[in-house]
């Protein structure tokens, strides 16, 4: 969704129409990669009710997707076992990890785990 550049609504409305040949979707050139934030006890027992602070703000480049979140009492806290998508654009698959990660370490819950890896076979692929 980061590299979608036209507007999806209407591109939705044209293949509800049967008209999808009619538009053409752009896309951004730039590689984007998300990074998973996972809630305490995730896959098993996701625990629930755990503050969330730090959110970056969003930019061209960067979108915190929200999957496990709600608000409770004022403030953002996890509500699943899969709680954001830190998501990155970049000129490459090594920049757009170190802006992702960047972002990562701004934002704080308890029990808050995430892989470390994500991206490194395109990183180190020879050729």
């Amino acid at each position: 969704m980061m590299r979608l550049k036209s507007d999806l609504v209407t591109l939705v409305e044209h293949a509800i129409d049967g008209k999808l040949d009619k538009v053409e979707a752009e896309w951004d050139r730039r590689t984007a990669l998300a990074v998973v934030l996972a809630a305490a006890n995730y896959p098993e027992s996701p625990k629930k009710g755990d503050v969330i602070e730090g959110l970056p703000k969003d930019a061209e480049d960067l979108h915190v997707f929200h999957a496990g979140t709600q608000l409770a009492d004022g403030r953002l806290v996890t509500s699943g076992g899969r709680v954001l998508a830190v998501t990155a654009l970049g000129d490459s698959v090594k920049m757009a990890q170190k802006r992702a990660y960047e972002a990562v370490a701004q934002i704080r819950f308890e029990g808050m785990q995430y892989r470390k890896d994500i991206g490194y076979r395109a990183i180190n692929r020879k050729g």
